[in-house]
């Protein structure tokens, strides 16, 4: 026992299944108690946690939930010989709907005022919209307005800016325009709705002059959504790996209300494990209802459950290629590979506009792609792409091309470059586009009938591999290393079976694209044409073969 009623009330309901949670907040319960127990001489300052408890319930006219208790007092947690805080910063993510929001306005309000105890206590509220970024603002806005006889001793209010004229801490609000938010001055940062950001430029300006301050702390709030490989992405994998122990260091307190499965859906006892607030909110109840009715129905019903109220999120296609914590999982480490044997793969949709190549090796049971991908600049498409094309650039997992087209030299040219560090067996590409690129492969020494190492695929070979894909995806065999393109690739893809239009049943699936213009699938794509020719790996040897490569 950590002697504080709230910690300890919270993590024996979890513990003995009074609050039905999933695995996270069970990880969760017993991570915090190793980080608040010895050797660490931690302080729970319990005096402040009642006088929270009281005016946030007081003046916002709550009644603080169980869920909201314990993080309110997680906030108090001090090792005592340095007067820091445990946890800087708080990863909470729970379904839409659990009073996110109404909790953080509660909160960020206290950490302004004198009972907190910190002046020049700053609170900055950052979200990817102005609507979204006012939302905890103008709750605060509404309380004085409702208390101002009281309330206009100790605050100054404004449409923009509240203060404390106590303690001289501001509460505002930003939305995250990363030009014009360096150098402020902040205590507490609040990142509202994370699942929006599509990489970590915006938040990182906001942090530049963060930490100054005396107990600064940073509130990550946020449902799941459709950005995948973005910051929440980015934070989803780092609290896995402080909840399983791999890092231990770090001052970070993440929740993660989810469902523990796809099966687990239906059955709607179980709903409180990504959604705490469920069992004291019987609107949200009646809602939640409906729209598991209404689902069935509705495609965008479906996808907005499953994503936003279950935390398991969904793409729009109409069969996804697999589950998203498996392809989630290909995040995995690539080894040196030089001097094995592979398998290429090309694709593109048009020259055009996008092209990718991808290279593949096989060990065991699993299997290592190593992907490029290149954009035209002059490309129609350019503007609709909602990916960060310039960060994927600089980091070397995109070549920007301006011309009007992508030469095919440019990808023989990489290829060529790969087969000397690489012994690459076989390379394969869609028949239909092999006239545009044969030359410039020929060159650099793949031809299907002078060299026999170039094969063009056709729709059957991918049929006969999309079970071979499907294994390994399901056993999480697949290591694709830090490279979003890939995975925004698969994420783009549907499977679809054919003779489906018919009616008929025939087990035999092709893949498709979700949306032709803004969702490219050309680097997943070229992963499953080197994977048709897979069996050319089954003996993998580690010396080079004598392969007729033309090195430029």
């Amino acid at each position: 026992m950590l002697k504080c009623k709230y910690i300890d009330d919270y993590m024996s309901a979890v513990r003995n299944g009074k609050v039905k949670a999933p695995k996270e907040i069970r990880q969760a319960m017993d991570y915090i108690e190793r980080k608040l127990s010895p050797p660490a001489d931690v302080f729970i300052d319990t005096a402040k946690i009642d006088k929270a408890v009281e005016l946030i319930e007081r003046y916002f006219e709550i009644k603080l939930l169980p869920w909201e208790l314990f993080v309110l007092s997680l906030v108090h947690c001090y090792y005592r010989q340095t007067d820091t805080v445990v946890f800087n910063e708080f990863f909470i993510m729970m379904g839409r709907g659990n009073g996110k929001n109404g909790f953080i306005s509660g909160l960020a309000w206290y950490l302004t005022t004198k009972y907190h105890g910190v002046n020049g206590y700053n609170v900055d509220i950052i979200a990817n919209s102005e609507d979204q970024a006012k939302t905890s603002f103008e709750d605060i806005y509404s309380m004085l307005e409702s208390t101002w006889t009281k309330s206009k001793r100790f605050f100054y209010k404004s449409k923009v800016e509240i203060t404390n004229l106590q303690t001289k801490s501001y509460i505002k609000y930003n939305t995250s325009n990363a030009r014009t938010k360096d150098g402020k001055r902040s205590a507490c940062l609040i990142f509202d709705e994370e699942h929006e950001y599509e990489n970590s430029k915006s938040i990182g300006v906001f942090q530049s002059g963060f930490g100054k301050r005396k107990h600064s702390r940073i509130f990550k709030i946020t449902t799941n959504g459709y950005v995948r490989d973005g910051v929440l992405d980015d934070d989803l994998r780092l609290a896995h790996d402080v909840l399983s122990g791999d890092i231990t260091e770090l001052g970070l307190c993440p929740l993660i209300y989810k469902m523990d499965s796809d099966e687990e859906v239906s059955h709607p006892e179980l709903w409180e494990k990504a959604n705490p607030s469920l069992p004291y909110f019987p609107e949200l109840k009646k809602e939640m209802d409906s729209e598991y009715i209404k689902m069935k129905y509705d495609r965008q019903t479906f996808l907005d459950f499953y994503t936003k109220r279950m935390n398991l999120p969904r793409s729009g296609e109409e069969t996804p290629i697999t589950a998203e914590e498996n392809i989630a999982a290909t995040n995995q480490p690539i080894p040196d590979l030089t001097g094995r044997s592979c398998t290429a793969g090309l694709d593109y949709a048009a020259i055009n506009d996008f092209a990718s190549a991808n290279l593949h090796f096989k060990e065991g049971e699993k299997r290592y792609d190593i992907n490029h991908s290149w954009l035209c600049l002059q490309s129609a498409d350019l503007n609709r792409l909602k990916i960060p094309w310039k960060d994927w650039a600089a980091r070397g997992w995109l070549t920007l091309v301006d011309e009007k087209e992508i030469n095919p030299d440019i990808l023989a040219e990489w290829i060529a470059k790969q087969a000397q560090k690489y012994n690459i067996k076989k390379l394969a590409l869609d028949n239909n586009k092999y006239a545009v690129v044969a030359r410039a492969l020929r060159d650099v020494g793949f031809d299907a009938k002078t060299y026999k190492n170039l094969v063009c695929v056709r729709p059957n070979d991918i049929m006969r591999t999309i079970p071979v894909i499907d294994s390994v995806f399901i056993n999480q065999n697949f290591a694709w290393g830090d490279y979003p393109p890939l995975r925004w690739a698969a994420r783009n893809t549907k499977r679809e079976e054919r003779g489906r239009a018919e009616g008929t049943s025939t087990g035999n699936f092709y893949y498709a694209k979700i949306e032709a213009k803004s969702r490219k699938t050309d680097p997943w794509m070229a992963l499953v044409h080197s994977m048709t020719v897979e069996s050319e790996l089954d003996e993998v040897t580690s010396s080079y073969d004598d392969m007729p490569v033309i090195t430029l």
